[in-house]
């Protein structure tokens, strides 16, 4: 069936569109409300349900929170519960860890006034607060698509339409999406939203930034015995398992009911083309140190989700004719910290309020370029500024020796200065891998299904679910090219960047076949980030599909 064809969409007007039920979208939501209740503020959200698709470590600042919802601490029903007790960094070897000195850390990166939870269960908790303000959210329904007026400025999003096969025709089950109109359009759809890309690319918000930079998140949920649980315990490291040469780390979080979360985040720059963030995860848990921690343990939970990295260097423009982007989808990670809820929370508000002001002075449609003038000024800004070399200073001179070299740009901050001026970050993360002929291929981790374990069956944790019959959302612009290019020069990557075992190179007396099984993807976004030549586009799927995450 043609565009022509198609039915026309039922359309619903507000004040305030919101892509996303993150962090970001419920706290520019509810911000709203509380400024003018009579406001309409809608949030329309591709998982399943609130919280569906959320994944953080996560030790979360509550400072932002406390603005937000001054009397949340007094309320027994939100999740945040465990407070941080005690906070350890690690460099590891093969065989060995090794505490860094209290002393040697420098203060932004103490956590004892933050809190271990769940990301995905506080966001299901505003959900309701929003609610109470009168907020609308649509869970389920995917914003596929920008819509813009006669002079180009954004006038809301539709959804996605359902019940469309794999064929590209409608089944016997077709809904056409909806249109969502509102006087300002907010973004809040995380890291290398689909939406907010093609937004930096169409008003060109990106001109005066820095590239991106990303990294990979995996994350797993464990039980363990509580004789070995130490609650409000906190512990990163860095080293091994990867080289010298590959950003990276860990993350370790004692909280809940005998509750471990471990996580393993790898960079994306990194220039191994048969490296697997994956493998390395599994790897890592096989460490002495770490490896007993979840003798007896069960795990529970899987899931993997690309993190923005570039910091202040690569914040693109925020504002455009007709809305602006916030939390992750406007990149606003503290990587050192590895922290962005607070500041999700913190953009989300700073944007409500002047969208706002701009709804009161009867103003619709332009650009709210108040927000994107206060940012830099405001607590997320401010953050972000003193952290702004690190990454760099990581990328250029390895582990060792950048490591030290953050160490002591993040001490001369507390002071109020750099040595170092504003660092560049260079080459997007697609740029930065060599061919497969200037490495080897590197022995996998066999999974023993007690400890470590294999991509599907973690998959199965993160309870994703896609229709079967529906269109491919992973788009290849040109097969050739990945044949001749992802396959031949560099070995095929994505069968090990991607966490999830979506893509396959299947070698048959014909020639290689590339395979990508969607079914499994779990929304991580990776393949738009990684593919060495940009050929590999993520779109959202039908509204609903994806993992279904509890408890991340």
């Amino acid at each position: 069936m043609s565009a022509e064809e198609l039915p026309p969409r039922e359309s619903m007007e507000f004040d305030v569109v919101i892509v996303g039920a993150g962090p970001s979208g419920l706290a520019a939501a509810i911000r709203l409300k509380q400024l003018n209740a009579d406001l309409s503020v809608v949030v329309v959200e591709k998982g399943s349900e609130v919280g569906a698709h959320i994944l953080s470590g996560a030790v979360i600042d509550p400072t932002p929170l406390d603005t937000l919802l001054p009397g949340w601490r007094e309320d027994t029903s939100c999740p945040l519960n465990t407070h941080v007790t005690d906070d350890h960094f690690y460099v590891m070897t093969s065989k060995r860890s090794y505490k860094v000195p209290s002393i040697l850390v420098p203060p932004m990166l103490n956590n004892h006034k933050n809190l271990i939870g769940s990301l995905g269960d506080l966001c299901r908790w505003l959900a309701p607060q929003a609610e109470a303000l009168g907020v609308e959210i649509y869970p389920g329904f995917a914003a596929t698509e920008v819509l813009y007026g006669d002079n180009g400025e954004v006038r809301g999003v539709a959804t996605g339409d359902m019940g469309i096969g794999r064929d590209g025709q409608p089944k016997d089950s077709y809904t056409r999406g909806m249109e969502l109109l509102g006087k300002y359009t907010l973004f809040a759809e995380g890291a290398r939203g689909s939406l907010s890309k093609q937004l930096i690319a169409k008003f060109k918000l990106d001109k005066n930034s820095d590239a991106p930079k990303f990294g990979i998140g995996l994350k797993e949920i464990w039980q363990i015995d509580p004789k070995k649980h130490k609650k409000g315990l906190v512990a990163h490291s860095f080293g091994w398992p990867l080289s010298d040469n590959i950003g990276g780390g860990s993350f370790l979080y004692h909280y809940g009911d005998n509750l471990v979360s471990i996580g393993f985040v790898v960079h994306l720059n990194y220039e191994d083309p048969y490296l697997s963030p994956f493998d390395n995860f599994q790897r890592f848990k096989t460490h002495p140190s770490i490896s007993k921690i979840f003798e007896g343990a069960k795990r529970i939970s899987y899931g993997a989700r690309a993190i923005t990295e570039g910091g202040y260097q690569s914040v693109p423009r925020l504002t455009f004719p007709g809305g602006a982007l916030i939390g992750c989808a406007a990149g606003f990670v503290n990587v050192p910290r590895i922290k962005g809820v607070h500041n999700a929370l913190g953009s989300g508000m700073l944007a409500a309020e002047h969208v706002a002001a701009a709804l009161k002075a009867g103003r619709s449609h332009d650009e709210p370029a108040e927000y994107e003038n206060a940012w830099r000024d405001s607590a997320v800004g401010k953050d972000l500024f003193k952290i702004r070399n690190i990454k760099p200073l990581w990328s250029n001179f390895g582990t060792r020796v950048g490591v030290v070299l953050a160490g002591f740009e993040m001490w001369c901050a507390t002071l109020g200065f750099s040595f170092f001026g504003t660092l560049p970050h260079g080459k997007p993360d697609r740029s930065t891998l060599d061919t497969a002929k200037e490495h080897q291929p590197h022995p996998p981790v066999k999974p023993d299904g007690k400890l470590t374990f294999d991509r599907l069956s973690s998959v199965f944790l993160s309870n994703t679910n896609h229709e079967e019959d529906q269109p491919v959302h992973l788009k290849v612009a040109d097969m050739g090219l990945q044949k001749a290019s992802e396959h031949d020069v560099f070995a095929g990557p994505s069968g090990r960047y991607c966490p999830a075992g979506v893509y396959e190179w299947i070698e048959e007396a014909s020639g290689p076949r590339y395979v990508i099984n969607a079914q499994n993807c779990v929304h991580c976004k990776t393949c738009d980030i990684k593919d060495p030549n940009g050929n590999i586009t993520w779109v959202p799927p039908e509204g609903g599909g994806g993992p279904n995450y509890q408890g991340m």
